[in-house]
C-alpha cells in the first residue's frame, strides 16, 4: 500500500462539480492499494503518518506531527500510484488491487484515520475527481507499506 502525503494549507475534492470534501491544514493523502495488501499494511501506514514529524515547530524545525497539531486529512483513492512504466509508453496497472480488494482496504484506512480523532474528508473510490492541493513547503512524502518488511 502506498500513501503519497502532501502537507497542505488547503485541500479539496469535487465530483461532478460538487464539493465532496475540504480541509485546511494537514495532509492530502493519495492512497494506492496493491493486489496483495492486507490490514497490516493499512495499520502500518496509519501508524506512520499519524506520528510523522513534518510540521514545523516554533523554531521552524520538523518536530510536530499531525497529531501534535490536530490537523486534518483528505484521503483520495489513487490506483495510479502502482503504475508500471518500465516498458513502452502506456503504464500498466497489474499491481493495483481490483475493487473487491481495494475498496475494503481503502475504507478500513479511512476508518482507522478517523479513530485518530482528527477531521477526515474523502473522495469517492473510482470516481473522476478534481483535487485541489495547496502544497505547503512543498512537503511531499511517499510512504510504502513494503518498507515495513525491509526494515524489520
Amino acid at each position: 500500500m502506498r500513501a503519497l502525503l502532501q502537507r497542505v494549507t488547503y485541500g479539496s475534492v469535487k465530483i461532478e462539480g460538487e464539493l465532496r470534501g475540504e480541509i485546511q491544514n494537514g495532509f492530502v493523502i493519495l492512497l494506492g492499494v496493491k493486489h496483495d495488501d492486507t490490514e497490516k499494511d493499512v495499520q502500518y501506514l496509519v501508524d506512520k503518518l499519524s506520528g510523522l514529524r513534518v510540521f514545523t515547530d516554533t523554531d521552524g524545525k520538523f518536530n510536530d506531527s499531525l497529531m501534535d497539531r490536530g490537523y486534518e486529512l483528505l484521503i483520495i483513492s489513487q490506483f495510479t500510484l502502482y503504475a508500471d512504466t518500465r516498458k513502452g509508453k502506456r503504464p500498466g496497472f497489474t499491481d493495483s488491487a481490483r475493487p473487491d480488494v481495494a475498496i475494503p482496504l481503502y475504507e478500513s484506512f479511512i476508518e482507522k484515520c478517523k479513530e485518530l480523532g482528527v477531521k477526515v474528508e474523502t473522495g469517492v473510490f473510482g470516481a473522476d475527481m478534481k483535487v485541489k492541493i495547496h502544497n505547503d513547503g512543498p512537503v511531499t512524502i511517499l510512504l510504502d507499506s513494503e518498507d515495513k518488511v525491509s526494515r524489520q
